[in-house]
Protein backbone atom coordinates (compact mmCIF):
# COMPACT_ATOMS: atom_id res chain seq x y z
CA UNK A 1 0.00 0.00 0.00
CA UNK A 2 1.55 3.56 -0.82
CA UNK A 3 1.13 6.26 1.31
CA UNK A 4 0.68 10.05 -0.18
CA UNK A 5 3.58 11.67 2.42
CA UNK A 6 5.22 13.05 -1.68
CA UNK A 7 6.42 16.13 0.97
CA UNK A 8 8.20 14.76 3.61
CA UNK A 9 11.58 13.91 2.57
CA UNK A 10 14.03 12.14 5.18
CA UNK A 11 17.91 12.30 5.13
CA UNK A 12 19.67 9.05 4.80
CA UNK A 13 23.15 8.32 6.63
CA UNK A 14 25.39 5.35 6.15
CA UNK A 15 28.74 4.05 6.91
CA UNK A 16 30.67 1.94 3.90
CA UNK A 17 30.09 -1.36 5.43
CA UNK A 18 28.10 -3.95 3.77
CA UNK A 19 25.79 -4.84 6.37
CA UNK A 20 25.05 -1.04 6.38
CA UNK A 21 24.53 -0.57 2.67
CA UNK A 22 21.90 -3.23 2.12
CA UNK A 23 20.13 -1.78 5.42
CA UNK A 24 20.00 1.57 3.92
CA UNK A 25 18.99 0.51 0.45
CA UNK A 26 16.21 -1.56 2.23
CA UNK A 27 15.02 1.90 4.27
CA UNK A 28 15.18 3.82 1.19
CA UNK A 29 12.73 0.94 -0.81
CA UNK A 30 10.93 1.18 1.87
CA UNK A 31 10.24 4.66 2.71
CA UNK A 32 10.15 5.16 -0.98
CA UNK A 33 7.08 2.66 -1.36
CA UNK A 34 5.10 4.79 1.42
CA UNK A 35 5.61 8.22 -0.29
CA UNK A 36 8.62 9.62 1.44
CA UNK A 37 11.50 11.26 -0.36
CA UNK A 38 14.59 9.90 0.66
CA UNK A 39 18.24 11.81 0.22
CA UNK A 40 21.72 10.19 0.66
CA UNK A 41 23.45 13.81 0.99
CA UNK A 42 22.43 16.66 3.58
CA UNK A 43 18.48 18.23 3.03
CA UNK A 44 17.98 21.04 5.19
CA UNK A 45 14.30 20.34 4.34
CA UNK A 46 13.86 16.91 5.62
CA UNK A 47 11.92 16.39 8.88
CA UNK A 48 14.66 13.41 10.39
CA UNK A 49 18.01 12.17 9.84
CA UNK A 50 18.65 8.25 9.60
CA UNK A 51 21.87 7.58 10.77
CA UNK A 52 22.70 3.41 9.67
CA UNK A 53 25.65 2.09 11.48
CA UNK A 54 27.26 1.79 14.81
CA UNK A 55 27.93 4.72 17.74
CA UNK A 56 31.03 6.41 15.13
CA UNK A 57 28.53 6.66 12.42
CA UNK A 58 25.63 8.63 14.41
CA UNK A 59 28.27 11.20 15.90
CA UNK A 60 29.82 11.48 12.38
CA UNK A 61 26.70 12.74 10.87
CA UNK A 62 25.67 14.93 13.97
CA UNK A 63 28.94 16.52 13.33
CA UNK A 64 29.43 16.97 9.76
CA UNK A 65 25.63 18.39 9.47
CA UNK A 66 26.59 20.84 12.39
CA UNK A 67 24.50 19.83 15.04
CA UNK A 68 21.33 20.04 13.42
CA UNK A 69 17.88 21.01 14.86
CA UNK A 70 16.52 17.68 12.60
CA UNK A 71 15.63 14.94 15.17
CA UNK A 72 17.76 11.71 14.88
CA UNK A 73 17.22 7.93 14.70
CA UNK A 74 19.95 5.56 14.46
CA UNK A 75 19.65 1.52 13.21
CA UNK A 76 22.08 -0.41 14.43
CA UNK A 77 24.18 -2.87 12.69
CA UNK A 78 27.55 -2.22 14.54
CA UNK A 79 28.40 -3.99 18.29
CA UNK A 80 27.60 -1.68 20.99
CA UNK A 81 25.22 0.85 19.86
CA UNK A 82 24.35 2.89 22.66
CA UNK A 83 22.71 5.77 20.09
CA UNK A 84 21.28 3.06 17.58
CA UNK A 85 18.15 2.28 19.12
CA UNK A 86 16.42 0.44 15.78
CA UNK A 87 17.68 -3.66 14.97
CA UNK A 88 17.52 -3.64 11.32
CA UNK A 89 15.09 -6.49 11.31
CA UNK A 90 12.83 -4.05 13.59
CA UNK A 91 12.72 -1.86 10.17
CA UNK A 92 9.20 -2.75 9.19
CA UNK A 93 7.71 -1.54 13.34
CA UNK A 94 9.91 1.27 13.03
CA UNK A 95 8.59 2.55 9.75
CA UNK A 96 5.02 2.12 10.93
CA UNK A 97 5.47 3.44 14.30
CA UNK A 98 7.36 6.81 12.94
CA UNK A 99 4.55 7.44 10.21
CA UNK A 100 1.43 7.19 13.27
CA UNK A 101 3.84 9.31 15.42
CA UNK A 102 4.52 6.78 18.14
CA UNK A 103 7.41 8.43 19.81
CA UNK A 104 8.76 10.87 21.66
CA UNK A 105 11.64 13.19 20.66
CA UNK A 106 14.55 13.19 23.22
CA UNK A 107 16.52 16.40 23.64
CA UNK A 108 20.33 15.22 23.57
CA UNK A 109 22.59 18.32 25.61
CA UNK A 110 26.36 18.84 24.52
CA UNK A 111 29.34 20.13 25.65
CA UNK A 112 31.48 23.13 24.57
CA UNK A 113 35.05 23.85 25.08
CA UNK A 114 36.74 27.63 24.22
CA UNK A 115 40.07 27.43 23.71
CA UNK A 116 42.31 30.14 24.17
CA UNK A 117 46.08 30.10 22.74
CA UNK A 118 47.93 33.31 23.21
CA UNK A 119 47.32 34.63 19.40
CA UNK A 120 43.57 33.30 19.37
CA UNK A 121 40.14 31.52 20.34
CA UNK A 122 39.29 28.44 19.77
CA UNK A 123 35.86 26.53 19.44
CA UNK A 124 35.09 22.98 19.71
CA UNK A 125 31.15 21.59 20.46
CA UNK A 126 30.93 17.52 21.60
CA UNK A 127 28.08 14.84 21.72
CA UNK A 128 30.07 12.72 24.25
CA UNK A 129 32.78 14.70 25.36
CA UNK A 130 35.97 16.85 25.25
CA UNK A 131 39.23 15.48 26.29
CA UNK A 132 42.60 16.82 27.18
CA UNK A 133 45.17 14.46 27.49
CA UNK A 134 49.14 14.86 26.80
CA UNK A 135 50.76 14.12 23.50
CA UNK A 136 52.53 10.62 23.15
CA UNK A 137 50.59 9.70 26.22
CA UNK A 138 53.00 12.31 28.65
CA UNK A 139 51.77 13.02 32.03
CA UNK A 140 50.17 16.46 32.34
CA UNK A 141 49.69 18.56 35.31
CA UNK A 142 46.78 20.88 34.90
CA UNK A 143 44.70 23.14 37.14
CA UNK A 144 40.96 22.55 37.57
CA UNK A 145 38.91 25.50 38.50
CA UNK A 146 35.16 25.31 38.48
CA UNK A 147 33.61 28.61 38.31
CA UNK A 148 36.81 30.54 39.45
CA UNK A 149 37.08 28.16 42.23
CA UNK A 150 40.62 26.66 42.17
CA UNK A 151 40.23 22.72 42.82
CA UNK A 152 43.20 20.72 42.13
CA UNK A 153 46.51 20.94 40.47
CA UNK A 154 46.17 17.35 38.58
CA UNK A 155 48.69 15.31 37.69
CA UNK A 156 47.88 12.22 35.01
CA UNK A 157 47.09 11.24 31.88
CA UNK A 158 44.20 14.09 31.37
CA UNK A 159 40.86 15.21 32.01
CA UNK A 160 37.46 14.02 30.41
CA UNK A 161 34.12 16.36 30.27
CA UNK A 162 30.97 14.48 29.13
CA UNK A 163 27.74 15.26 28.84
CA UNK A 164 25.32 12.98 30.19
CA UNK A 165 25.43 10.98 26.69
CA UNK A 166 28.69 10.88 26.92
CA UNK A 167 28.79 9.17 30.21
CA UNK A 168 28.21 5.52 29.00
CA UNK A 169 31.11 6.15 26.34
CA UNK A 170 34.92 7.28 27.30
CA UNK A 171 34.23 8.22 30.52
CA UNK A 172 32.55 4.93 31.62
CA UNK A 173 35.30 3.16 30.69
CA UNK A 174 37.36 5.30 32.83
CA UNK A 175 35.92 5.30 35.63
CA UNK A 176 32.99 7.95 35.62
CA UNK A 177 29.55 7.61 36.79
CA UNK A 178 26.30 6.54 34.63
CA UNK A 179 24.41 9.96 34.17
CA UNK A 180 20.69 10.04 33.11
CA UNK A 181 20.35 11.60 29.71
CA UNK A 182 17.62 14.21 30.73
CA UNK A 183 20.11 15.70 34.29
CA UNK A 184 21.57 18.96 32.82
CA UNK A 185 25.21 18.05 34.14
CA UNK A 186 29.13 18.22 32.91
CA UNK A 187 31.16 15.53 34.52
CA UNK A 188 34.50 15.88 34.78
CA UNK A 189 36.37 12.08 34.92
CA UNK A 190 40.21 11.74 35.96
CA UNK A 191 42.43 9.34 33.26
CA UNK A 192 44.91 7.63 35.71
CA UNK A 193 45.47 10.16 38.27
CA UNK A 194 48.41 10.87 39.92
CA UNK A 195 47.88 10.39 44.19
CA UNK A 196 51.53 10.35 46.00
CA UNK A 197 53.21 12.83 48.23
CA UNK A 198 54.23 15.21 45.35
CA UNK A 199 50.79 15.21 43.67
CA UNK A 200 47.78 15.27 45.24
CA UNK A 201 44.19 14.29 42.45
CA UNK A 202 40.77 13.73 42.74
CA UNK A 203 40.36 10.03 41.91
CA UNK A 204 36.88 9.93 41.10
CA UNK A 205 34.39 11.78 38.54
CA UNK A 206 32.70 14.79 39.35
CA UNK A 207 29.44 15.77 38.50
CA UNK A 208 28.67 19.37 38.35
CA UNK A 209 25.69 21.82 37.23
CA UNK A 210 25.31 22.27 33.36
CA UNK A 211 25.52 26.33 34.42
CA UNK A 212 28.99 25.94 35.79
CA UNK A 213 32.33 26.99 33.76
CA UNK A 214 35.19 24.09 34.18
CA UNK A 215 38.58 25.87 33.63
CA UNK A 216 41.83 23.90 32.72
CA UNK A 217 44.64 25.38 32.78
CA UNK A 218 48.19 23.65 31.80
CA UNK A 219 51.54 24.72 33.61
CA UNK A 220 53.92 26.88 31.25
CA UNK A 221 55.92 24.07 29.99
CA UNK A 222 52.72 21.65 28.76
CA UNK A 223 51.17 24.57 26.83
CA UNK A 224 52.56 23.01 23.31
CA UNK A 225 52.22 19.01 24.34
CA UNK A 226 48.51 19.20 24.93
CA UNK A 227 45.98 16.79 22.55
CA UNK A 228 42.36 18.08 22.52
CA UNK A 229 40.08 15.12 21.48
CA UNK A 230 36.58 16.20 20.50
CA UNK A 231 34.60 12.41 20.06
CA UNK A 232 37.52 10.81 19.06
CA UNK A 233 38.93 13.17 16.86
CA UNK A 234 42.29 14.96 18.16
CA UNK A 235 42.86 18.58 17.39
CA UNK A 236 46.47 20.26 18.36
CA UNK A 237 47.16 23.80 19.23
CA UNK A 238 50.22 25.64 19.92
CA UNK A 239 50.58 28.10 22.89
CA UNK A 240 47.08 26.81 25.35
CA UNK A 241 46.46 29.12 28.20
CA UNK A 242 43.33 28.34 28.79
CA UNK A 243 40.13 25.70 28.26
CA UNK A 244 36.99 26.79 29.28
CA UNK A 245 33.98 24.31 29.43
CA UNK A 246 30.49 25.06 29.21
CA UNK A 247 27.20 23.00 28.13
CA UNK A 248 25.63 25.25 25.69
CA UNK A 249 21.69 26.07 25.13
CA UNK A 250 22.47 24.14 21.65
CA UNK A 251 20.92 20.85 21.75
CA UNK A 252 20.73 18.06 19.54
CA UNK A 253 17.42 15.94 19.24
CA UNK A 254 16.54 11.72 19.04
CA UNK A 255 13.55 10.28 18.61
CA UNK A 256 12.57 7.50 20.85
CA UNK A 257 10.42 4.42 20.05
CA UNK A 258 10.03 3.03 24.36
CA UNK A 259 10.15 5.21 26.99
CA UNK A 260 12.04 2.28 28.82
CA UNK A 261 14.95 1.81 26.16
CA UNK A 262 17.49 3.77 27.90
CA UNK A 263 17.40 1.32 30.70
CA UNK A 264 17.03 -1.75 28.75
CA UNK A 265 19.98 -0.36 27.00
CA UNK A 266 21.99 0.53 29.91
CA UNK A 267 21.31 -3.46 31.04
CA UNK A 268 21.53 -5.19 27.38
CA UNK A 269 24.99 -3.34 26.41
CA UNK A 270 27.02 -3.44 29.94
CA UNK A 271 25.57 -6.22 32.23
Amino acid sequence: MLYLNKSRKINLISNRNLESRKTALKLKEKFTQRGFIISEKYNPDAELNICVGGDGAFLSAVHKYKFTNIPFIGINTGHLGFFQEILPENIDTFISKYINKDYTIEEISLVSAKIHTKKKTFYLTGVNEVVIKGMKSKVIHLDLSIDGNHLEKFSGDGIIVSTPAGSTAYSFSSGGSVIYPSLETLQITPLSPINSKAYRSLQNSAVIPGSSIITIEPENRYINSILVVNDGIEFSYDNIQQIDFTMPSKKIYKLNFDKNMYWNNLKNKFL
